[in-house]
């Protein structure tokens, strides 16, 4: 029961997020609480560190190179050329801006696309004078693409990171695996949006006070850098999987390029446009210590034996068949995301897997490692509280006046999730033993 309180107050703590009290700060303290009451031990702490610090420093790199990337304009221009695309028929806007935000959750994680692709698509509904319902239809499907379609790569999402390093999973070994997988989860997040919103969506709207793209590119030469950047640490979180190179290392690499072509280091920092200063400050540096602290907290329910019952639930899960084992482990994974976020609880899914009998069968077991996965991606979905990227989502809109309650959202999550995360489960139940 201790553990089980320092994890709630902690998690309220977080969500909450009492002035002055950062979330890295509310998870270290509830981590000292447990250490101080000897539900964690000093041993736990190297422990849980190995299982974090490559997922968080990996989130941290890629959230620097989107800040980059936003600071030189190329999530803006990326916008402006898909709102001409949409050549003035809305309709086939809505569904421009969904594949928008998945190809940069995708890249640039779930939190990059909440964080970037928000305040850009909200500037333009602006420009073209959106009706409130049409603008309310864009900015929820923005912010829920974010999470569905963040499963293809490691990269995109915190929580991939966090279950393939914790399983030694390699970079092309889970994309193999979760790239139809994600397809699927983009298709269906498609088609549940357009169902849902069908009828808010305008008709039509004018192009002609759109600018053009080039004029919102402020650093060319970042702007001119990126796409061969991109490129190149694409194909390095693939080549370096044979070594074992740690995927943190290949986005640091990748953010130390981008830094030193934003801060003109070769030249001594002249005519530098972009103030990298300013981007180090606003990385989420808090996000180290909110893992570390998170994760020792999560470390205590199992400690005190609650990771068990879990367990219990997926060898019953497991004792169906693949299918049943997909999809009983990927909607009690969404549950636990949904109630208490999907940064523990992915930690809660990895720990219960890893603690199934010896003699489970290997296939099944891999379904429930990626359905977890899924579950933690997706599920966040049903709650405001269910990840930080959604937190995230919800503040941005706040600080441009556009505010979205919690019965609102949840209504409409409610409704929208279900059917996205059973068909992708479904996937990968098919898919999996096929690989």
């Amino acid at each position: 029961m201790l553990a089980v309180v320092i994890f709630l107050v902690t998690l309220i703590l977080v969500i909450w997020q009492p002035k002055g009290l950062s979330i890295g700060w509310s998870a270290m303290g509830g981590a000292v609480v447990a250490l101080a009451t000897g539900v964690i031990t000093w041993s736990d702490i190297p422990i849980v560190w190995h299982i974090v610090w490559d997922a968080t420093f990996t989130f941290v790199a890629l959230i620097i190179i989107s800040l980059i990337l936003d600071e030189a304009g190329f999530f803006h221009w990326a916008a402006l050329h898909v709102a001409r695309w949409g050549g003035g028929r809305g309709r086939l806007l809505f569904v421009l801006i969904v594949l928008l935000g998945a190809c940069i959750a995708a890249v640039f994680a779930n939190d990059g696309a909440a964080l970037l692709l928000t305040p850009i698509v909200m500037a333009i509904l602006l420009r073209l004078d959106f009706s409130p319902t049409a603008t309310f239809a864009f900015i929820i499907a923005t912010g829920f693409v974010a999470d569905t379609t963040s499963l293809p790569l490691m990269i995109s999402n915190l929580v991939n990171i966090v279950s393939a390093n914790y399983f030694n999973i390699s970079f092309s070994q889970y994309a193999t695996v979760m790239v139809p997988v994600d397809i699927v989860a983009l298709l269906s997040t498609l088609a549940v949006l357009w169902l849902y919103f069908r009828r808010s969506l305008p008709g039509s709207y004018p192009t002609a006070h759109l600018p053009d793209p080039a004029t919102v590119i402020k650093d060319h030469l970042v702007f001119r850098a990126s796409f061969p950047v991109l490129i190149l640490l694409l194909v390095a979180y693939f080549v370096t999987a044979h070594w074992n190179v740690p995927v943190s290392v290949v986005t640091g690499t990748g953010a130390l390029i981008m830094l030193a072509l934003a801060g003109r280091w070769l030249q001594g920092g002249r005519d530098a446009q972009i103030p990298v200063r300013k981007v180090l400050r606003g990385a989420p540096w808090a996000i180290v210590v909110f893992s570390l602290g998170m994760y020792l907290v999560v470390y205590g329910l199992r400690n005190a034996g609650l990771i068990h019952f879990v367990t219990i639930a997926l060898h019953d899960f497991a004792s169906h068949g693949p299918v049943v084992a997909a999809l009983g482990t990927g909607f009690m994974a969404a549950l636990l995301s949904s109630i208490m976020n999907n940064m523990p609880a992915v930690l809660v899914g990895a720990l219960a897997i890893h603690h199934l009998p010896a003699t489970a069968d290997p296939m099944l077991r891999e379904i429930m490692i990626y359905a977890n996965i899924i579950g933690c991606d997706l599920g966040p979905k049903f709650t405001p509280i269910g990840s930080l990227a959604t937190l995230l989502w919800l503040h941005v809109l706040s600080r441009k006046g556009v505010t979205v309650g919690w019965g609102q959202y949840m209504k409409t999550g409610l409704l929208i999730t279900p059917p996205v995360l059973f068909l992708t489960l479904l996937m990968l139940a098919w898919w999996l033993p096929l690989v």
